[in-house]
């Protein structure tokens, strides 16, 4: 487990490295098509900056204001506030401040720069769905990402997404409409330029993709390891399959935050057809989330 956090703290690095590196070269294209590379770069730097403040201070108020979440006590749900303490004290984390979402297909998510300032959401479908051990396993999964600091990290990826596509955009819009002479000196340069504001879009998200993927399966297993039973997790996964409920604000900006897809939060269909079955993969191919069938294939595996 320790071995496993290590490497994706180190591939972390090397992520947010890679981004930072697009970033630059988007900022340099632009600069050189405006004949003023200085200023591309330094475009490119204060953007990033501006938007990961943005995201580092104030990601989790966004998150919560998107999925329309409202905070509560101990008052207002007992039972649910008494299973986040419980479950924060024996991970040796604060206990994160509790919102509900008034929807009706289950799911949470976890968000905020560090544990001290961390939230935690569930939706009213989560806690009528799920059994006792099934809604600790799941606590215990967005508790993981808490401790794992994966809140932080993930705000961080999405704003710099952000960042890639806005210039990206700039650029290719500069491109577009401001031909003529500038073709003539370039030359091949602006077509470079081009395909790359084309594709660095895709490139991010990509990026942004596989970094949820591996820290859904290491959140997993962390928190399958506070409850000592990963059977809990592994059924509320499966429920929430076949619930295959989207959410009614499902966003694509902080869909990578919630235990399951948003948007279809289902494993490989049972029947449909063929076009079903072609359908789910693309979905699974582009999603933030790892098939979720493996996911509790994997959880089983630690409780064989």
């Amino acid at each position: 487990m320790y071995d496993a956090i290590a490497k994706n703290k180190r591939r972390s690095t090397l992520l947010v490295l890679a981004f930072t590196i697009l970033l630059l070269v988007l900022g340099w294209a632009l600069g050189v098509w405006l004949e003023d590379t200085r200023s591309g770069l330094t475009l490119a730097a204060i953007v990033a900056l501006v938007t990961t403040l943005i995201g580092y201070f104030a990601g989790d108020s966004v998150a919560l204001a998107v999925a329309g979440a409202k905070a509560i006590d101990r008052r207002d749900r007992p039972e649910l506030y008494r299973l986040v303490e419980n479950l924060a004290i024996s991970e040796g984390l604060p206990t994160p401040k509790i919102y509900v979402i008034p929807d009706a297909s289950p799911n949470a998510f976890a968000a905020g720069r560090n544990p001290a300032h961390a939230v935690l959401a569930v939706s009213e479908g989560l806690l009528q769905m799920m059994e006792k051990a099934e809604l600790e396993g799941v606590l215990a999964h967005e508790l993981a990402h808490i401790k794992n600091l994966d809140i932080r990290f993930m705000t961080l990826v999405v704003v710099l997404v952000g960042s890639i596509v806005l210039l990206s955009d700039m650029l290719t819009r500069s491109f577009l409409w401001g031909r003529g002479e500038r073709d003539s000196k370039a030359g091949p340069l602006i077509l470079v330029g081009l395909v790359l504001a084309i594709l660095s879009p895709l490139i991010a998200e990509m990026i942004k993709l596989a970094v949820s993927r591996e820290r859904e399966y290491l959140a997993d297993a962390t928190g399958a390891m506070t409850t000592r039973y990963p059977e809990g997790l592994a059924r509320a996964l499966e429920k929430i399959a076949r619930a295959d409920r989207p959410m009614a604000r499902a966003n694509h900006a902080t869909s990578h935050l919630f235990l399951a897809n948003p948007f279809c939060a289902g494993g490989a269909p049972a029947s449909g057809g063929d076009a079903r079955i072609t359908h789910r993969k693309f979905e699974t191919l582009f999603s933030t989330h790892p098939p979720i069938e493996e996911r509790i294939r994997r959880l089983r595996t630690m409780g064989a």
